[in-house]
């Protein structure tokens, strides 16, 4: 299947299945409403900022964006083989971003991504419904990474770990690609957070 019509697939399922309307999930997102319709008919090649609004709305990962649907009565495999990942590049910057995991449901997913040289990536903070740790870990080159007000770089080997509720911005300054494995862990959002 091609990617964007995955995307566009689970998207859709996504919004039906919370009860959201296209205007609500616009709300929620900050994605307007007509460009979550392209969305949804894979007539837009969204960037990974629009697919990380749209997920931090739907209250997912952005990996769950990649995920395929889930077949009615049978059992996810804990399985992935290679060739069945999901393979995504950002129009923007050409960075690649493989979803590892397998189908089988798990609190914890896994993204390879290659970032080309010279390239850079900024997500905004968005209220979500759940609380996502991300832990980065550098396979080959430089990365700098920015959370909030901290700025990190990171080499090949360093490992950095950070919730996602503030603004990243990912950059690689060098004439590289760079190389770094994500995963990802998603706990219910904590009550008394909520409350202050």
């Amino acid at each position: 299947m091609d990617i964007n019509t995955r995307i566009a697939r689970r998207v859709r399922e996504l919004r039906d299945t919370q009860g959201f309307s296209l205007d609500a999930l616009a709300e929620r997102s900050g994605v307007s409403r007509s460009n979550i319709s392209l969305i949804e008919r894979g007539q837009s090649s969204p960037t990974a900022a629009v697919l990380d609004k749209l997920a931090a709305g739907l209250g997912v990962t952005l990996a769950s964006l990649f995920e395929d649907s889930p077949a009615p009565a049978a059992e996810p495999s804990p399985l992935a083989r290679v060739a069945e990942q999901p393979l995504w590049t950002d129009p923007a910057s050409g960075y690649v971003r493989r979803n590892v995991s397998p189908a089988a449901r798990s609190p914890i997913q896994l993204v390879d991504v290659i970032f080309p040289a010279g390239q850079r990536v900024a997500y905004d903070s968005h209220p979500r419904e759940t609380e996502i740790h991300q832990q980065v870990w550098m396979i080959d080159g430089v990365m700098e990474i920015d959370v909030g007000a901290s700025h990190w770089r990171l080499g090949t080997g360093d490992c950095l770990a950070m919730r996602l509720d503030q603004p990243i911005v990912y950059r690689n300054p060098t004439r590289k690609p760079a190389r770094y494995l994500v995963a990802l862990a998603t706990l219910p959002f904590m009550a008394h957070r909520r409350n202050g």
